[in-house]
């Protein structure tokens, strides 16, 4: 089974770099005010503790344990930013999906035997995020779960990443 060992530099960075924009893609197709992007944060960061526990695929596991890192925090935050910095939402949910493609290709490359748990874990965290704040309601009240910005963009994820 694949660790970091299996991978470049490089090529560990974009995984890395990948767990975070499954995320932060959702985030920017429909940006919902301060609150909701602090909630779609924490649900991010909150799927990566989860996967320490109850992710059996070895590849979830090293992913995970490099984040517990400083080395593996600031790789993955070097290299958002250097793929983020001073885009807009659109152009940055495009970005986050391109990179979801190039992760998902690098693992399928590399690993195949991971690369689908690796992809259905990274569209889980995407789905998270998109739950984890209502939508177009106002203080609390009204919107919807999911909305029709993120489920697009859960569906352009799913394409990226070859899940079902």
């Amino acid at each position: 089974m694949a660790d970091k060992s299996t991978f470049t530099s490089d090529e560990w960075t974009l995984l890395l770099e990948s767990v975070m924009m499954a995320g932060i893609a959702v985030t920017a197709a429909e940006p919902s005010g301060l609150w909701g992007m602090l909630k779609e944060g924490i649900a991010n960061s909150s799927a990566l503790l989860q996967a320490k526990s109850d992710a059996a695929n070895p590849l979830v596991k090293a992913l995970v344990a490099d984040f517990e890192t400083s080395e593996g925090r600031t790789a993955a935050r070097d290299g958002l930013q250097a793929k983020l910095k001073g885009t807009k939402p659109q152009e940055m949910k495009t970005r986050c999906i391109e990179t979801l493609r190039q992760a998902r290709t690098t693992v399928e490359t590399k690993a195949p035997g991971d690369a689908g748990a690796f992809a259905a874990w990274l569209y889980q965290i995407s789905q998270r995020v998109a739950e984890a704040a209502k939508e177009g309601g106002f203080m609390g009240f009204g919107g919807v779960a999911v909305s029709d910005a993120e489920k697009a963009t859960l569906s352009e994820i799913s394409v990226a990443l070859k899940v079902a």
